[in-house]
C-alpha cells in the first residue's frame, strides 16, 4: 500500500470501526513528541470524504453531513476507542481467557464499561443502510443506496462492525497497537505468525528503519577511528624501548 499523504485518511487497520478510531488525534507518547495521527475529522466535509472512501457511501451519493453528524460520529469514535483500549489493556495484563483462549476484559472491567456498551448497542439498533445493485453509466452494475443515507443508519453500520469485532474471540485476539514511537493506531494483525509490528510498513515501519540506520551511523562516527587506535601502541612501545636502552647504558 502506498503511503498516504499527511492528513489523508487511511484504511489499513483491517476493520471499518478501527478505521474510524484511527481518525482521532493520538496522544504523544513522550515530551516533545509529535502527535500521530492528527485529527482527520475536522469538519463535515472531511467526514463526507471519510464516509465515501471507507466504502460506507458509494461515490457520487448526495450527503447531508453537517456538524450534528460530525459530533455523532466523534462520539461513536470515542466510545470505540475506550472499548478497544480496554481490550488491549486486558491482553497486556494477562486477563483470564475466554473459551477460545483469547483474553477478555474481565468482569470488573466489563462492568466499568457498561455505559459504553449500552451506548454502542443503542447506536447499532437502527436499521443500517440498504444497498442496491443498479446499472452504471457504462452499463456495468454498481452499488447504490436505497434512499438518501441517514446519519443513524451510517452510525449503525460502524457500530455493528465494532460489535462483530469485540464479540469474535479470534478477531479480538488479533488487536495490536502500532509500535511506532509516535503512533497510536490500532489494527488487526493478520500476518503469518502474527508478527506485524506497525500499522503500516511503508510509514511507521520505514520511520523505524530510518531511525535505526541513523543510530548505527551515529554510533560509527562516535567510535575512535582505526588510525587513532593503531597509532597509540607503537608510541608506547617506542617509549618503553628507549627506557630499556637508557638503563642498559
Amino acid at each position: 500500500m502506498a503511503a498516504a499523504a499527511s492528513g489523508d485518511p487511511r484504511f489499513d487497520t483491517g476493520r471499518l470501526c478501527l478505521d474510524l478510531v484511527a481518525t482521532a488525534a493520538g496522544p504523544p507518547r513522550g515530551p516533545g513528541e509529535r502527535v500521530e495521527p492528527a485529527e482527520l475529522l475536522d469538519g463535515p466535509e472531511r467526514l463526507g470524504v471519510w464516509l465515501v472512501r471507507s466504502g460506507l457511501v458509494p461515490p457520487g451519493t448526495a450527503l447531508a453531513a453537517d456538524h450534528d453528524w460530525l459530533d455523532r460520529f466523534r462520539e461513536l469514535r470515542e466510545l470505540l476507542r475506550r472499548l478497544v483500549r480496554a481490550q488491549l489493556d486486558a491482553q497486556s495484563d494477562g486477563a483470564p481467557a475466554d473459551p477460545a483462549g483469547t483474553p477478555g476484559p474481565g468482569p470488573a472491567l466489563t462492568s466499568s464499561l457498561g455505559s459504553d456498551l449500552d451506548r454502542l448497542n443503542a447506536l447499532a439498533a437502527p436499521a443500517p443502510c440498504v444497498i442496491r445493485a443498479v446499472p452504471g453509466r457504462d452499463g456495468t452494475l454498481v452499488r447504490a443506496l436505497a434512499g438518501g443515507p441517514g446519519c443513524a443508519a451510517l452510525l449503525s453500520d460502524v457500530a455493528r462492525d465494532a460489535i462483530r469485532l469485540l464479540t469474535d474471540p479470534v478477531a479480538r485476539g488479533r488487536l495490536r497497537e502500532c509500535e511506532g514511537d509516535s503512533c497510536s493506531r490500532v489494527y488487526l494483525d493478520t500476518s503469518r505468525g502474527r508478527r506485524r509490528r506497525w500499522c503500516s510498513s511503508e510509514i511507521c515501519g520505514n520511520r523505524e528503519r530510518v531511525a535505526r540506520h541513523r543510530r548505527r551511523s551515529t554510533a560509527r562516527t562516535s567510535r575512535p577511528s582505526a588510525v587513532t587506535r593503531s597509532s597509540s601502541p607503537p608510541a608506547a612501545t617506542a617509549t618503553a624501548t628507549n627506557a630499556t636502552a637508557s638503563g642498559q647504558s
